[in-house]
């Protein structure tokens, strides 16, 4: 019979004393870059992209969307806080997971968060490419596609801290533009933007137009669908909190901080639209949400000046996802989840193995976007699609556990506590399985449904594989012990 091991040994990747202890990670990321990230890492390129459909299959009523999905957000990343804050890890969820699980577990999501974020990488490459490629068409997209990867390549590879300053000035920018677009966008409503002809509409738009919810309130759960991928990355701060000088700290200020977040740079800025615009507008789905906002109001060059936040966007995704599967799989490698090379470090703290390792898969995947669009690709999007959704009910049943362990070995450690635990853990993880549910009614091709039976199908396979290693490893336990 095995035992667990003690919670400071939950991922041997890290300690909550000090990063570089036993791990090879060093503390090189400063509290300005943990904040920057943890107030960044919500806004990804999708909340530019991708709100446009939303409103135009919603109406106002996306504001509920954004609302719901807010709610779930918040209360995931206040479990993660809890287990977080108590050990901070460079595995974060997998690792704890693993601890209150079982190793089964932390290796199947641990794998899929991988998975997913190099996925990401190819997603994020590509839509920059675009962007590049139209302002430079001498190069060709697939050849910005693998500049850009160099690039944020060689500063992972660099150090933390070279990731920590990528980040930093990429979010600050998504960071200055939200906030900006919020307050002209405010004082156009109210006309009093100045050399703005837009008319002072207040909030009319938001019921003048066939009502506050023109398709009925079942289109607030199409909403959701449309959204909730938007908000993938806010649990990146838990992860590199393990690298940063003060990681308990870092942890405790961004889970405190996540509702003021989301309320002001989703809700905000999606409010302000809906404000400025009738839902209906045939801009927005031409243009996009927040280019014909800005044209609205009278800004000049709207369009290029989104362009160029939505590809600041597009390299901070892609400089966080390259990070973070890094991470998770330096931590697989620290728990013999994967490759002894995956949990080595250079003289410098970077994981080398584990960035080169999920760089190249990035790279393969972009091919295959550019070689095999509608098939092979599109089968990793489908096939990594509900994996958010999957990480986030697997962060619900670790706390649920952890909880306990907790109370139980270093009640001292519980600094940030759930609130109302265990009945808005289990509220989350009944909205988590009814969104899932709720997928499997979106027949459309690429839809909802391919997405879950797919994933599923891919995790599957990953506990298949979880379950025959623990089954080898006791066999090889038992041989060692006759």
């Amino acid at each position: 019979m095995t035992t667990r091991p003690p919670l400071s040994a939950a991922d041997p990747a890290t300690t909550a004393e000090s990063p570089s202890v036993g791990s090879g990670l060093r503390a090189g990321l400063k509290n300005r870059h943990l904040s920057m990230i943890a107030i960044g890492g919500v806004i990804g390129a999708g909340l530019f992209v991708g709100s446009g459909s939303g409103i135009a299959a919603a109406g106002p009523g996306i504001l509920v969307s954004y609302a719901l999905v807010g709610v779930l957000v918040v209360l995931v990343m206040r479990m993660l806080g809890e287990m977080a804050a108590a050990n901070p890890t460079s595995g974060s969820f997998s690792a704890y997971a693993d601890r209150a699980l079982g190793r089964w577990a932390g290796f199947t999501i641990g794998w899929l968060y991988w998975f997913f974020w190099v996925v990401v990488l190819a997603v994020e490459a590509t839509a920059g490419a675009k962007i590049l490629s139209g302002w430079i068409p001498a190069v060709p997209q697939w050849g910005w596609a693998l500049i850009v990867m160099i690039v944020l390549t060689v500063s992972n590879l660099a150090s933390v801290s070279s990731y920590g300053e990528f980040e930093f000035w990429f979010a600050g920018i998504k960071v200055v533009a939200i906030a900006a677009f919020i307050v002209l966008g405010s004082l156009a409503i109210f006309g009093l933007l100045p050399g703005s002809d837009h008319p002072a509409s207040g909030f009319s738009n938001l019921t003048a137009h066939g009502g506050f919810l023109p398709h009925g309130p079942g289109a607030i759960l199409t909403g959701v669908l449309m959204v909730v991928f938007s908000f993938m990355g806010s649990e990146i701060v838990t992860l590199a909190a393990g690298e940063s000088e003060d990681p308990r700290g870092a942890v405790t200020k961004a889970t405190n901080s996540v509702i003021w977040r989301i309320a002001v740079f989703y809700l905000g800025s999606i409010l302000i639209v809906v404000s400025l615009l009738r839902w209906d507008d045939p801009a927005i789905l031409k243009d996009g949400s927040y280019v014909a906002a800005l044209s609205s109001i009278g800004i000049p060059h709207a369009g290029q000046i989104m362009n160029a936040i939505v590809l600041t966007s597009v390299l901070s995704c892609l400089n966080s996802g390259l990070y973070t599967a890094s991470r998770m799989a330096f931590s697989l490698g620290g728990r013999n989840d994967a490759p002894a090379a995956f949990g080595r470090t250079t003289e410098r703290g970077v994981p080398r193995t584990a960035i080169l390792a999920s760089v190249v898969f990035g790279f393969v995947a972009v091919a295959f976007n550019y070689l095999w669009p509608d098939t092979v690709f599109q089968f990793l999007l489908n096939s990594s699609g509900a994996i958010a959704l999957f990480v986030w009910l697997v962060i619900c049943f670790s706390q649920l556990r952890m909880r306990r362990i907790l109370q139980r070995e270093a009640p001292e450690k519980l600094t940030v506590k759930m609130w109302l635990f265990p009945y808005l853990t289990w509220a989350a993880i009944a909205l988590i399985t009814f969104v899932l549910g709720y997928m499997l009614t979106d027949t459309a091709d690429g839809g909802g449904r391919d997405q879950v039976v797919l994933s599923t199908a891919v995790a599957a396979g990953v506990v298949a594989v979880a379950l025959v290693r623990g089954r080898l490893g006791r066999g090889r336990e038992t041989v060692t012990s006759s």
